[in-house]
């Protein structure tokens, strides 16, 4: 009896023991620290975007990271905090330098025929940046006489869909530092491990169920083919679903709305890394699709335009 005991004790404990090895080395997501919209908003660092004739508020990064120290201090912590328990990160403010020099960020995606496909800087810093996860942070000071402490609010948004699959929110205890990394270290570090357990969860299912985007399908109108025209009896349409289903992880995805003039496929699991082990990105997914497309029996010149990294259109016709 007592063998079998140690026996079982020595099984427990190289399990666990196995579970935590395999843990540490699994593979974490890229994160980027960014301040909220809400912060931006409140502290004035925003500029009107014309969205193909919308005026929309957008956080102003580049004149945040410029003006607020308390900004840069803030990030800085929680970089630190980060990195100390292992999760990569990629800075705001270098992000912003990349994509400032990269001039044909700032070019708006034409085609001949002068369709376009516009992107806000938002989105474009998030193709720059490339990180995994968006750490949007939010905080106030509080102060009661002479003791202060910080509220805060800490979203983990899926840089590719937007979603949020992670969060954490609290308020320190009043303390008499008034120094803010120090409050904040304070107010965060209770929430912390349990906010990256759910980023490692996503994450993990990111590697077991694919990263998911949207793609669009549309047409010119200087096309005479559409989406229901046959090919060796099949549409169109359905070629497409085909090709879907074969390069989808799992063949998951949704076709969420169709006509004869456009396709909608929403969910759509495509591989966290290419064969190469680089990340891969709905424009390199759909680069596969284009490709498809160009070749007999369709032979159908297409355009590929993007917004941000999570989402891509192949419009039908011409380039």
């Amino acid at each position: 009896m007592k063998q079998i005991l140690k026996n079982l004790v020595l099984t427990i404990a190289l399990i666990v023991g196995l579970t935590t090895v395999a843990f540490s080395q699994a593979k974490k997501p890229t994160l980027m620290v960014v301040p909220s919209d809400l912060w931006c908003i409140t502290n004035g660092y925003i500029y009107e975007f014309d969205n193909q004739g919308t005026k929309v508020k957008i956080p102003n990064y580049k004149k945040a990271v410029q003006e607020s120290p308390e900004l840069l201090m803030v990030i800085s912590k929680i970089n630190e905090l980060m990195a100390e328990r292992g999760f990569p990160l990629k800075n705001l403010e270098s992000s912003l330098k990349t994509l400032e020099s990269e001039s044909a960020e700032n070019a708006m995606l034409e085609s001949k025929s002068g369709a376009s496909l516009s992107e806000t800087p938002v989105d474009k810093l998030k193709k720059t940046a490339k990180a995994d996860i968006w750490m949007q942070v939010t905080w106030m000071v509080n102060q009661v006489g002479p003791k202060k402490s910080i509220t805060f609010n800490l979203q983990g948004l899926d840089a590719y869909t937007d979603k949020q699959v992670a969060g954490a929110s609290g308020t320190g205890n009043p303390s008499f530092t008034a120094v803010l990394p120090v409050l904040l270290q304070e107010a965060v570090l209770a929430h912390l491990d349990n906010f990256n357990s759910q980023l490692q969860m996503h994450f993990n299912d990111l590697f077991e169920n694919g990263r998911e985007i949207v793609i669009r399908i549309k047409k010119f109108d200087s096309w005479d083919g559409d989406l229901e025209k046959e090919y060796g009896g099949k549409e169109l349409g359905a070629h497409i679903e085909d090709w879907m289903k074969m390069n989808t992880v799992k063949g998951r995805f949704n076709t969420s709305d169709a006509t004869e003039n456009m396709m909608l496929f929403e969910q759509v699991r495509i591989p966290l890394y290419d064969s190469n082990g680089n990340a891969t990105d709905a424009r390199g997914f759909c680069k596969g699709l284009q490709k498809h497309l160009n070749l007999p029996p369709f032979n159908i010149t297409n355009k590929l335009m993007m917004k941000g990294l999570g989402q891509a259109t192949i419009v039908l016709g011409e380039k």
